[in-house]
Formats: C-alpha cells, sequence, structure tokens
C-alpha cells in the first residue's frame, strides 16, 4: 500500500467494509470519519485510482450510480498492511 496516498487507503478500508456500496455510501462514510465535506473532485478521482490498481472493482447498479467492491488484490494489500502494523503497534 506505499503507493497510495492515505486518503485512498482509507477509501479501501471503506469498501472492504461494505456490500458493494456507491459512490455516495462511501462520500458519507469517509466524510463521517474525516468530519469534513469530500467534494466530488477529490472522490471520484481516488476511487478511480483504486480502480486503475485493480484494488476495487467497480460496476453499475443503475444508469446513474455505480458500486465499488473490494477485489481480491484490494484485500490482500489490507492483510499485508495489517501484518506490517502489527510489528510496530501491539494492540
Amino acid at each position: 500500500m506505499d503507493d497510495l496516498t492515505g486518503f485512498q487507503r482509507d477509501l479501501l478500508y471503506v469498501i472492504a467494509g461494505a456490500d458493494q456500496p456507491s459512490g455516495q455510501d462511501v462520500k458519507d462514510e469517509i466524510e463521517t470519519y474525516y468530519s469534513a465535506e469530500i467534494n466530488h473532485g477529490r472522490l471520484y478521482p481516488n476511487l478511480d485510482t483504486l480502480v486503475n490498481k485493480e484494488l476495487v472493482e467497480k460496476g453499475e447498479l443503475d444508469r446513474r450510480t455505480n458500486y465499488y467492491a473490494i477485489s481480491d488484490e484490494g484485500r490482500q494489500r489490507i492483510e499485508d498492511r495489517r501484518e506490517w502494523e502489527r510489528q510496530y503497534v501491539d494492540v
């Protein structure tokens, strides 16, 4: 995950924790965490980056709404990150 920004990493975690969230669902959840409004110009290019890196899959719910789902590669990257974190943080 060293090639992702912190924001992209947070988006990946949100998507992994939800069942095919829409972009709006992801936006709502990340705004709650950040306690700030996230504009579309920040959100969707970062979601597209995750899709392009094949960490997230994108599909259509309907003609206007896309959903996002964690890919196997995305899930593996989260597991690798958690393993790396456990070296430094003993919870």
